[in-house]
């Protein structure tokens, strides 16, 4: 059976200062079985949003998606036409934005807003959008949602803001929810509760998950497997207690390095990984964490390696694990 969510070897491109066409992302893949949580994990610039954005052909102008496939619920999103596309927007997919300010209109009122979505894929009148406004808020955890409704955003705060847009993109009762990291704007309290919703709300409504975050701790806490993505491509893909137990791919090993130990003092260094994500211009033609990577081999820095599958269920792109190269374009 296909995966209700099928992203095949996605690039997306800008245009750059010489008039042509740049890759910023060039090699993602990801599948989300339906009813799974699904992780997706890299530090800021691996291409984690931009992939979000492509899964719902929202890529803003001037960027396009210029290779790969996407795949939701049977639909080819990138040869949907508009009447379809608008479907799968809100019908078959809920997105949860990063920044909620930003994703809420700051002149409408929070009830017109939750409900948007299912006036736009059902006919329900104006008395039946505002009971179904105030049932979300509650679903969602916010209490005295009578007065959350009436509200405009800038009048909640910011974890209230975010429940807003988790009940808005419940609205339509998709059976994917896309979760872009939902908890970087929130304190340590307020992440795990978010977590814990979106458990309840999983199982309570029977939802495949794709869950985004920086925080490869906090995916943990969630998800069934792991997608692991580093300078615009899949680095490696398992399910959750394989990767966290045995990480195969030199990055995921080095940012499970840099959890947080309970116990660490106050003085305690926060650790990194060595370096930083390299710019899409930087990328050459080698394996794109050679640079950072203290195994890498001569084979690392003159060919970039495929995505290789290992055994069920999970896949590495390294020459440590395989010598498979993907092909020179």
């Amino acid at each position: 059976m296909r995966p209700i969510v099928e992203v095949v070897n996605l690039a997306v491109a800008f245009p750059d200062s010489t008039r042509g066409w740049r890759r910023v992302v060039d090699g993602v893949t990801v599948a989300l079985e339906e009813g799974e949580a699904m992780g997706v994990v890299g530090e800021s610039g691996c291409g984690k949003t931009l992939t979000v954005l492509a899964l719902l052909r929202l890529i803003p102008e001037p960027g396009r998606i210029v290779g790969g496939s996407v795949r939701i619920g049977g639909e080819d999103v990138l040869a949907a036409e508009e009447r379809r596309l608008c479907w799968v927007r809100g019908a078959m997919v809920g997105l949860i934005f990063q920044e909620p300010a930003q994703a809420l209109n700051p002149v409408r009122s929070v009830a017109s807003q939750v409900v948007e979505a299912a006036r736009l894929h059902g006919e329900v009148s104006v008395s039946q959008a505002h009971a179904l406004a105030r049932r979300l808020l509650a679903e969602v955890g916010l209490e005295d949602p009578d007065r959350i409704a009436r509200s405009y955003p800038h009048q909640l705060s910011g974890g209230q803001r975010q429940r807003v847009l988790l009940a808005s993109a419940l609205a339509a009762d998709p059976r994917v929810l896309v979760a872009d990291e939902p908890t970087s704007a929130l304190d340590t309290v307020s992440q795990q509760r978010m977590v814990e919703l979106l458990q309840r709300l999983r199982e309570s409504r029977r939802l495949s998950l794709l869950f985004v975050s920086h925080d490869l701790s906090l995916v943990g806490r969630i998800v069934d497997r792991i997608t692991v993505l580093y300078a615009g491509e899949t680095v490696e893909v398992a399910g959750r207690e394989t990767l966290l137990a045995d990480p195969k791919h030199p990055y995921t090993r080095a940012l499970l390095e840099t959890r947080v130990a309970i116990g660490d003092g106050p003085d305690a260094r926060f650790p990194t990984v060595p370096g930083r994500v390299p710019r899409s211009r930087d990328w050459g033609r080698g394996c794109r964490f050679a640079p950072r990577c203290p195994y890498a081999l001569r084979q690392c820095r003159e060919a970039r390696p495929a995505l290789t599958v290992l055994e069920r269920g999970r896949t590495v792109r390294c020459f440590l694990l395989g010598d498979a190269e993907e092909p020179v374009a």
